[in-house]
């Protein structure tokens, strides 16, 4: 009984423990399921977050195998992700680009070694996607093997914004750059200031403007361009205009760099917050122009009030804005009426009231239609005859303005002067068939507009052949068969068409087929037409030939002379010759002893020999010269020298009037020249300076350079002579003495010798005198 309670109880205990063993196993059971099922649900979830997440996972294993979802493939542009990293390049369409793999091939082996992170972004070839690729080594839990895992962003959007966003960027940067360059190159001085009201930029024009060194020194010292108005800075100013949110405009005065006052129109333009930008516009040449428009004006009404034309000026509202004193004066317009501001009509009705516009039936009507002379696009004008036998002519001139200028004239004497024209054309009608000439008148087309009477008698054509006014070429024609040669028809032509058309005056002369002379000319008149004067000198011609017979005759007669004078000077030198050495011997006492009077005789016979030598020898070189015979042996002179040795041989005559000779002159100075035709011509003024000197006179020789030649001077302190005197002593004429006024024979050929024989060399002579204060010769040598 025990024995089996025992074991009843422990078969109890056993059933006990094995049923809670089940039911242990049972929970525990029910516990794994349940986790089981948590997991398969978080493993769903954290599946579905990863393919709802901007990012994809991709793992690399160390061999190159690929893991990732099929989200990641359809961004590659594959259905499926392929097994290998080298196969993700091994399609054109899809895929990345050789050079794109080897990049991500070369960074995950190196993060495979070496756990380096990297990065890196890629744009999918033939697609507009954007992927971003971030890379490290996998967690061994995640691969223990040594893989590496890259989360792949696509970015396509980001990008595509990214790239806009810098075309935005780099077009702003560079319409900003552009800006700062107009603003920098700008004529105006520009600048901008911070909201503190300091500089913080200027352009080139307002540092030239302060005369500064760059931007930067501006900047730095804050040189302000506009001076301060009344204690008031440019800078608060620029804060007024901030405060107020309203751009401030001023004109001011701006003294430049060098020193000139300019006048600038200032502008501050507040930009909110940021600050405010201001410009300065110069308006001097505005303001100089707008001067001289004034004054322009004031001077051009103060020129038409000084008119003989009336001028008035009317606004776009008719109202009268300018009358000189002539319109008033011819309109009849009394003082204090037609005041400044006075309408159109009111003036035109005061001037009928005066009797100073036409007589008309229905005045309203003609008042009107002159008002509506302001909307007219051209120009209106009328002639006013008035009662009093006034005649006036009125221009209306519109103005673009929508004004009118008015502008009265009074043609009264105008027409008079017509009608008095119109007489003295009929009287030079009449005039003309009076003269002897044969005249005609041409217009500029050659048409035969005047002529007289003597006219168709000269050229021998009947009068009614003029009658229809004929043209040139219809005229010559008649004309050419009365020519003796009818060739020179062609010259009348030239002359009538130089006087019409060329505006030239010629001439010419015929014989006409009668045996008459004419003479005829060419004439432009100052009215465009062209005159053709017609004389017959027939008489004159043959006066002209004998007289030009005559003259050929004096021309022989002349030359016939001078061959005279050349031989006979010649035949003179021989009875000199012998006379002078006669005398010689004699002086020499070869003949026997003379007695006092007899060698005074003999010195008065020697001296006149010698005189009158030197007087043949004048004019043997005269006649040469004067027949262009004279030799000139040139070479070359020492000037000083040579014009010393010149003056030493009239040393005597010199002391004798203790005359002071003041010779100067370089020792360089050389000329080219016939010693003995120069000394003859130099001497000859010597002596006629020592001739002209009074006691202790004086005289100057001046050698110098000239013009690549020699000048040389000779001037004295003498008694000088007048214009005749002068005149006659050049053509070897002296003036009569005192003791005898009819003395007028031939002076020494001094001047007229020393002429021709500077003329010879090819110089140029030149004489002044003054009575009583002396003469001066300038000679030119080459």
């Amino acid at each position: 009984m025990d024995l089996g309670s025992t074991a009843l109880a422990l078969l109890g205990l056993l059933l006990a423990a094995w049923t809670a063993g089940a039911a242990w196993l049972m929970i525990a059971a029910g516990a794994r399921s349940r986790g089981a099922d948590t997991a398969r649900r978080t493993a769903k979830r954290l599946n579905r977050l990863l393919d709802e997440s901007p990012a994809a996972a991709l793992l690399v294993r160390s061999d190159g195998r690929l893991e990732g979802s099929e989200r990641l493939a359809h961004w590659l542009g594959f259905e499926e992700l392929p097994q290998f990293l080298s196969e993700l390049s091994r399609h054109p369409d899809r895929g990345l680009t050789e050079e794109q793999l080897d990049d991500l091939t070369s960074r995950v082996r190196l993060a495979q070694k070496s756990a380096k992170p990297f990065r890196m972004a890629i744009t999918l070839p033939g697609s507009a996607r954007s992927l971003a690729l971030r890379g490290s080594l996998a967690d061994p839990q995640v691969s223990p093997g040594g893989a590496a895992l890259i989360w792949v962003f696509d970015f396509s959007e980001s990008e595509l914004e990214l790239v806009q966003m810098r075309k935005e960027t780099a077009r702003a940067m560079s319409d900003f750059a552009a800006l700062v360059g107009v603003i920098a190159s700008a004529p105006t001085p520009m600048w901008f200031r911070n909201p503190e009201m300091q500089l913080q930029l200027v352009n080139k024009a307002y540092v030239a403007a302060v005369g500064a060194q760059d931007m930067q020194s501006v900047l730095d010292q804050q040189i302000e361009l506009v001076e301060p108005v009344e204690g008031t800075p440019a800078s608060e100013i620029a804060r007024r205009a901030s405060e107020s949110g309203e751009p401030m405009e001023r004109t001011v005065s701006v003294t430049s760099v060098d020193g000139t006052r300019r006048r600038f129109r200032v502008s501050d333009l507040p930009l909110g917050d940021e600050g405010v930008a201001g410009y300065a516009v110069d308006i001097q040449e505005q303001e100089d122009q707008a001067r001289e428009h004034r004054a322009y004006r004031e001077a051009q009404r103060s020129m038409l009030d000084r008119l003989s034309v009336g001028v008035a000026q009317f606004d776009g509202q008719r109202r009268l804005t300018f009358a000189n004193q002539p319109f008033r004066r011819l309109l009849g317009v009394r003082p204090g009426a037609g005041a400044i501001g006075t309408s159109f009509e009111r003036l035109l009705s005061d001037a009928r009231d005066e009797g100073r516009t036409p007589s008309v039936r229905d005045f309203p009507t003609w008042r009107k239609e002159h008002v509506a002379w302001f909307g007219e696009g051209g120009t209106q004008e009328e002639d006013w005859p008035l009662s009093d036998g006034t005649h006036l002519a009125v221009v209306g001139q519109p103005m673009p303005d929508g004004g009118l200028a008015l502008i009265v004239e009074d043609r009264t004497e105008q027409l008079s002067l017509a009608a008095n024209r119109d007489t003295l054309l009929r009287t030079r009608t009449a005039m003309l068939d009076s003269l002897f000439e044969a005249l005609a008148v041409f217009a500029p087309d050659g048409t035969l507009q005047l002529w007289n009477h003597s006219f168709p008698e000269t050229w021998g054509l009947e009068a009614e052949a003029l009658d229809k006014h004929p043209s040139v070429d219809a005229l010559l024609p008649l004309i050419e068969p009365n020519l003796a040669r009818p060739r020179q028809i062609k010259g009348v032509a030239e002359v009538i068409r130089s006087a019409t058309l060329d505006r030239k005056e010629r001439a010419g002369r015929l014989q006409l087929a009668d045996g008459r002379t004419i003479e005829f000319a060419g004439i432009p008149l100052p009215d465009g037409n062209g005159l053709l004067t017609t004389l017959d000198v027939t008489a004159n011609e043959q006066a002209e030939t004998a007289l030009r017979d005559r003259a050929e005759a004096l021309e022989q007669a002349d030359k016939v002379k001078t061959r005279f004078l050349a031989n006979m000077s010649y035949e003179f030198r021989t009875p000199l010759t012998s006379i002078g050495g006669f005398a010689e011997l004699l002086e020499a006492e070869v003949a026997g002893p003379l007695s006092d009077g007899a060698k005074e005789y003999v010195s008065a016979i020697l001296e006149s020999v010698a005189r009158l030598t030197d007087q043949v020898e004048n004019v043997l070189d005269l006649s040469q010269s004067e027949a262009g015979l004279l030799p000139i042996a040139r070479r070359e002179l020492s000037l000083l020298a040579f014009v010393a040795g010149v003056a030493r041989a009239r040393e005597e005559a010199v002391e004798a009037k203790n005359i002071t000779l003041d010779l100067r002159g370089k020792q360089s100075l050389a000329v080219h020249a016939d010693p003995r035709q120069l000394g003859r011509a130099i001497g000859q003024l010597l002596d006629n300076a020592i001739a002209a000197c009074a006691q202790d006179g004086r005289i100057l020789v001046d050698l110098a350079k000239h013009d690549g030649g020699v000048r040389i001077v000779i001037s004295d302190n003498g008694r000088g002579m007048d214009e005749g005197e002068l005149a006659r002593a050049l053509d070897g004429m002296r003036q009569p003495s005192d003791s005898d006024p009819d003395d007028t024979r031939r002076q020494g050929l001094g001047l007229p010798l020393a002429k021709q024989l500077i003329e010879a060399h090819g110089g140029t002579f030149e004489i002044q005198s003054e009575k009583g204060a002396g003469t001066s010769v300038n000679l030119w040598l080459p």
